[in-house]
């Protein structure tokens, strides 16, 4: 439940809801203290900023707060308030122990005798309480208040920040016990029901950056004091995070810049983005239901509008520069569930209701200096369909809007007067939304039947259907001026489609979830998507980017291709290797190494290429040689460049390479099949050798030490020889045929010989 870092870095204190504390080793992992005695879950915990003063506080929902000393390892002193425990802090000299608590009290403590000095009521459940410290960039902000007061200040007196249940900042003095300054308004837009309302935890950041409040919707809300020309304060939003935004249902770009994101999500608010960092720049607050839709302009005065619709049955415009509500649209009998302002005039909007209902509302009587928000009037109202209204879409030139509706049509009227011009019929499920073309007199739906349909305006026909979804179709919108189409759907994905050829260029899933919301934006045409995962996606255009790095790419290439060839002109193998490498072609690096293998000197040449080479490289290597294995016409030379590549580099190197296991299973099978069929041949080449010996066609060929006693008495006895030359001529010419037999016979081993080392000049690896 709670957790505490000592000052040292080295323990860590632990509260926990078995009621227990404990204290940890950080470096050791063990722990060091274990303490008991609490009654109820233990909420909160602190070490005493000292670090001579070995203490330990502990509050929990028993309404005690505990003192531990490290030391002896016992409880020194019990503390108390009514109800839970939420927060404590300590003053600055070390003394005073402030202790917050759901009784809507804030106890100051002595920790020379632990007696309370004072008890400052705040009729508020408080979640955090903080001591302001001199260093803080409070502290010249609280200086101005103690100048105002007449007493004399307190050495002793402490100033303090509580947080509660009413989601406002309070600033208070220990020693009178009053409240110095308090927020005019809360920062926190939620339903302020039981349990879910205002803070939930706050805390003074180092370096002077300000309060950090945590809301109880899942807010960080960044405060930084402001000293006003009046000797007041005041407390700005620095930054704001959003922690959770539960389900997107719309949202729109605003301004001519569109660097703002209004988003409307399962609150009665809409929070405002900053594109650039993400953060909520602010909060339209007003709504007393859930925001169903939104839409945005630019009005002809040069400001930005919001126009929102809720399930409070109302309309509500906006402006956002000032941030505040001026007009609100009453006379719905249902939830808003579609708003659309006019394209052209800007001087209008159309919305359309779950009463089945659509009303055009004008702008007249909106004051820019208005103090609250005027009464918006309904120029025209018709009952245009048999179910809900879930979108309406203005013509570019503000003659005609559309609504599409749950009862599987889409209705197209003039404006002002909403007259019905023609009915779109041939959707099977409920139509989610409806667009008009940028460029031609047509209209665009997206339909719970997984379909998009493109329809005339003249006669209703459809023109076109575009398919590939695999759910319902939420969105659809036109892109580069109606060339393109953007949908998304029920399935999480984001499609591209072409108009004219009805192709699906690309898909993109980046949610989980139902994609509710899509906006586009008019200059930029960036994309925005939500949906029921709560995440806020943002799309950019990349195609002139892809297109002019494709171009530089092969500029490149261009060059480094020169850059080969002429390596390999000037015989720099180990350069034009590298080269090859970079380009990513591993028919030129089979060509060179090849060459390099038919050279003179082939084991130098292709050690001295690979000896340049990184691991990345040689993971490429290794990919190359696993499939110039599994080719017969190839394999010599991959063998024989495996075989270098394992003598230059050591094992260590090589479990290192990325993927080297798998490399080594494709290489192993079709190396040892290599090996077998080498050693096939050898084998077989010995048995011929064998046969002819054994057909007395040729004789053994002993080595040149070991010499035949026939040769040395061929040497040493040329008288006999001749004697038997006279004495017996058939015996000679026997002798004759048999010596250029064997000298045959010799020649033919020699050049048999010279075919088994090239043979055997292959390395294998087994």
């Amino acid at each position: 439940m709670g957790m505490a870092c000592h000052l040292s870095g080295g323990l860590l204190a632990t509260a926990g809801a078995d009621r227990k504390v404990l204290v940890w080793d950080v470096d050791g992992g063990f722990c060091t203290h274990y303490f008991t005695g609490h009654k109820g879950v233990v909420s909160s915990i602190l070490f005493h900023p000292d670090p001579n003063k070995q203490l330990l506080f502990s509050g929990s929902e028993d309404g005690s707060v505990r003192v531990w000393d490290l030391m002896s390892k016992k409880c020194v002193a019990t503390l108390g308030h009514e109800s839970t425990v939420t927060s404590f802090d300590i003053s600055e000299d070390g003394w005073t122990l402030l202790t917050a608590g759901r009784d809507k009290v804030v106890h100051v403590w002595n920790l020379h005798n632990y007696t309370c000095k004072k008890t400052v009521l705040t009729y508020e459940v408080l979640e955090a309480v903080l001591v302001i410290h001199s260093s803080s960039d409070f502290a010249s902000c609280v200086g101005s208040f103690s100048k105002k007061r007449e007493e004399t200040t307190a050495s002793s007196e402490i100033y303090f920040i509580t947080v509660g249940e009413r989601g406002v900042v309070r600033l208070w003095s220990s020693e009178s016990a009053v409240c110095l300054f308090e927020q005019k308004s809360s920062d926190v837009s939620t339903k302020m029901d039981e349990g879910n309302r205002g803070f939930t935890a706050a805390v003074l950041l180092p370096s002077n950056r300000g309060l950090l409040c945590v809301t109880a919707d899942q807010q960080f809300i960044f405060y930084s004091p402001l000293e006003t020309l009046k000797d007041d304060m005041s407390l700005i939003i620095s930054k704001r995070l959003i922690g959770y935004n539960e389900e997107i249902v719309d949202m729109k770009f605003l301004g001519d810049d569109e660097q703002f994101l209004a988003v409307a999500t399962n609150v009665e608010h809409i929070r405002v983005y900053d594109i650039a960092s993400m953060s909520c720049s602010y909060i339209l607050a007003g709504h007393t239901d859930i925001v169903l839709c939104l839409d945005s302009c630019v009005s002809s005065s040069g400001s930005t509008l919001v126009v929102t619709g809720s399930k409070d049955n109302n309309v509500r415009l906006w402006d956002v520069e000032s941030k505040t509500c001026i007009g609100v649209g009453i006379g719905h009998m249902g939830a808003v569930g579609a708003v659309a302002f006019s394209k052209k005039r800007r001087d209008f909007f159309v919305s359309g209701s779950s009463d089945r209902t659509l009303k055009v509302w004008s702008f007249d009587g909106l004051a820019e200096d208005a103090n609250k928000p005027v009464n918006l009037k309904a120029k025209a109202i018709v009952a245009a369909h048999d179910k809900d209204i879930n979108s309406i879409a203005v013509a570019p030139n503000d003659s005609l809007v559309c609504s599409g509706s749950q009862d599987r049509t889409a209705c197209v009227w003039r404006l002002p007067d909403l007259v019905s011009v023609v009915v779109l019929r041939g959707h099977k499920r409920g139509i989610w939304s409806v667009e008009f073309s940028p460029v031609d007199q047509c209209v665009v739906t997206a339909s719970g039947d997984k379909t998009i349909k493109i329809w005339a305006i003249s006669d209703g026909s459809c023109l076109k259907t575009f398919e590939g979804h695999m759910s319902s179709v939420l969105r659809a919108s036109f892109l580069t001026r109606g060339t393109q189409l953007v949908s998304c759907g029920a399935d999480g994905s984001v499609m591209l489609f072409t108009v004219k050829t009805e192709e699906r260029i690309a898909v993109y899933d980046q949610h989980e979830d139902k994609v509710w919301a899509l906006a586009v934006g008019k200059k930029t045409e960036m994309l925005a998507t939500g949906g029921s995962d709560g995440a806020v996606n943002l799309w950019y255009d990349s195609t002139a980017l892809d297109k002019e790095e494709a171009l530089r790419k092969e500029e490149e290439g261009v060059l480094k291709g020169q850059e080969l060839e002429n390596a390999v002109s000037d015989a720099d193998y180990t350069k034009a290797i590298q080269i090859a490498f970079e380009l990513r072609r591993p028919h030129r690096l089979y060509v060179l190494f090849s060459e390099l293998c038919s050279k003179n000197d082939s084991e130098n040449h292709v050690g001295k290429s690979l000896g340049a080479l990184g691991k990345e490289e040689f993971r490429l290597l290794f990919e190359y040689l696993r499939e110039w294995n599994t080719k017969p016409k190839l394999c010599h030379v991959a063998q024989f460049v495996l075989f270098k590549a394992f003598s230059i580099l050591p094992p260590t190197e090589i479990s290192e390479i990325k993927g080297i296991g798998e490399l080594l299973e494709g290489l192993i099978p079709y190396s040892q099949r290599h090996f077998s069929r080498i050693d096939r041949l050898v084998r077989s080449s010995f048995l011929l050798d064998y046969t002819l010996t054994g057909m007395s066609v040729i004789q053994p060929e002993n080595d040149a030490n070991d010499k035949s006693p026939f040769d040395i008495d061929m040497k040493t006895k040329t008288t006999d020889i001749k004697l038997l030359n006279e004495h017996s001529e058939p015996e000679d010419k026997a002798l004759s045929k048999k010596r250029k037999s064997r000298s045959k016979t010799s020649s033919k081993k020699k050049a048999k010989g010279v075919a088994y080392t090239e043979v055997a000049a292959v390395p294998l690896v087994s």
